[in-house]
């Protein structure tokens, strides 16, 4: 039995080492089914690829087609987006609050983010026992520690109360069918590995696109800002901490905000400047895998030959934008025309507003092949997580005007100043709708706040009774997403989320 659970973590360190560790290495390697766990942890190299293969998994929920695609769920939650794939079933079952626990999407996130963290427990549990050198096995770890943290804080954010997996399991392990943790639980975990990678000796940037001190930072501050809110409500006290994190963040001066919108889908600028941690692809070898989804369906426009349609923002969100805001402005952060495959001279009308902040012109008009990577923590995110904790915790003070104001400005709109501190909080939440959109944190910001963005009212109301523009209303089960059947069935320690 402890044979079979080893093969299969043994191909994943096989196609993490392929992924990051470069395409020589990985054809240099023996047969990896043939290693068990004494003989494959025995070498430095086997430390780097085994960490490597943590990555792999991040990567999985974007992959998108006429099915649509896992990372869509949680933009479809927030009532913001629309769809013209209509075989996407999964895609109106979260868009129009139908959901069930046979949601394929849900299902995605779960099994592929537990074997990330199970490649992290596999890693922090035998790094340790290499003869290495002490500097570079305490940096792996603490990317195995980011790694795990990062896993945990989306699927406790997605889940609710989930298993807490901390060591490797085989078929005779005790945690082989583990029962559901407090979510406080979880996310003492999540702070600890973090504190841990902190403390690991990793720079502040990393252009290869590892983990950096610069991510492990800004990954806490928002930690933290989730805590100071729904569903711990820890308050006052964890707004401090997330101030005090982003803004060692801000103060390194590491990072700096993109001055043109169109780096942030520029493959030249990856991993640096306002791209402080990314999913990585590289074209020819693993190409980001959404650029189908973000294309209207069949207008002529690609090189790519699927065209979806598979997720698009409302018009309504699109247009509660502030006059004269340029991320709503044509190709900044969404896009009504684009030209014809085969007449780039003429100009196609799209029907909607696509997404083109995640858009990769090369390869939409040339290579068929992106090299674009998705962003995971943008120094944006920093700013304005900053911006809301220094204005809970101190009021409208220079500093949070001073954050908020550089997205602002940037968007070439007038500074916030003179508000209250109520007043102040909801502008800021409302950067943070229209700044961070499509890139999979707005619905997380509904859960812990408990508010949604009515697109209507400008305003926010409660997330239970809130009615999307195009009509459903969220009930409080859609604060979490149901644990898939297939769990479930498998795993009778496990219990099903309120109303699914």
């Amino acid at each position: 039995m402890k044979t079979i659970a080893l093969k299969y973590v043994a191909v994943a360190l096989g196609m993490g080492t392929f992924a990051l560790g470069g395409c020589s290495e990985f054809l240099n390697e023996a047969d990896p089914t043939n290693f068990t766990v004494e003989q494959y942890f025995t070498k430095p190299e086997h430390a780097r690829s085994s960490v490597n293969a943590i990555y792999s998994n991040m990567r999985d929920p974007l992959g998108s087609g006429f099915g649509g695609g896992a990372w869509m769920m949680t933009e479809f939650a927030t009532g913001l987006a629309a769809t013209d794939l209509g075989q996407a079933a999964n895609s109106y079952f979260v868009k129009d609050l139908n959901n069930t626990s046979d949601n394929g999407y849900g299902a995605t996130y779960w099994q592929n983010y537990y074997r990330g963290i199970a490649n992290a427990n596999l890693s922090i549990a035998k790094i340790p026992e290499i003869t290495m050198g002490e500097a570079e096995a305490t940096r792996l770890l603490g990317e195995a520690h980011f790694l795990r943290a990062w896993y945990y804080f989306e699927l406790v954010r997605m889940f609710g109360h989930i298993p807490l997996i901390t060591e490797p399991v085989n078929l005779e392990s005790e945690q082989l069918r583990p029962s559901q943790a407090d979510p406080e639980a979880v996310y003492d975990l999540i702070v600890q590995d973090l504190t841990t990678a902190e403390a690991s000796g990793m720079p502040w940037t990393d252009a290869s696109g590892r983990v950096s001190l610069g991510a492990v930072k800004s990954l806490l501050a928002e930690v933290y800002l989730t805590m100071a809110g729904y569903p711990l409500q820890k308050g006052e006290a964890y707004y401090g901490l997330a101030a005090e994190k982003a803004k060692e963040v801000i103060d390194s001066e590491e990072f700096e905000l993109f001055r043109s919108y169109d780096d942030l889908h520029d493959p030249s600028m990856k991993n640096m400047a306002e791209n402080i941690f990314m999913i990585q692809f590289a074209t020819q070898l693993i190409p980001g895998n959404w650029q189908v989804s973000i294309i209207p369906y069949n207008k002529n426009i690609s090189k790519y030959s699927d065209e979806t349609g598979g997720i698009y923002a409302t018009a309504n969100f699109v247009r509660s934008y502030e006059a004269g805001d340029l991320r709503a402005k044509e190709k900044q952060f969404f896009y009504t025309t684009f030209t014809h495959q085969d007449r780039r001279d003429e100009v196609v009308d799209l029907g909607g507003y696509f997404i083109w902040k995640h858009f990769d012109e090369v390869a939409q008009t040339s290579t068929g092949n992106s090299d674009l990577n998705w962003p995971v923590i943008r120094y944006a995110n920093v700013l304005l997580t900053y911006a809301e904790a220094e204005n809970e915790v101190n009021g409208p003070t220079a500093d949070a005007y001073l954050a908020v104001n550089a997205i602002r400005s940037r968007a070439e709109l007038e500074d916030l100043k003179g508000l209250s501190k109520e007043q102040l909080r909801e502008a800021i939440w409302k950067e943070r709708w229209y700044e961070l959109c499509f890139e999979n944190k707005t619905w997380f910001d509904m859960v812990r706040l408990r508010k949604a963005f009515n697109v209507g009212t400008k305003k926010f109301d409660n997330f239970v009774g809130h009615k999307f523009s195009y009509g459903p209303i969220l009930k409080e089960r859609e604060l979490l997403f149901p644990i898939p059947t297939s769990e479930v069935r498998n795993n009778t320690n496990l219990i099903q989320n309120s109303g699914y």
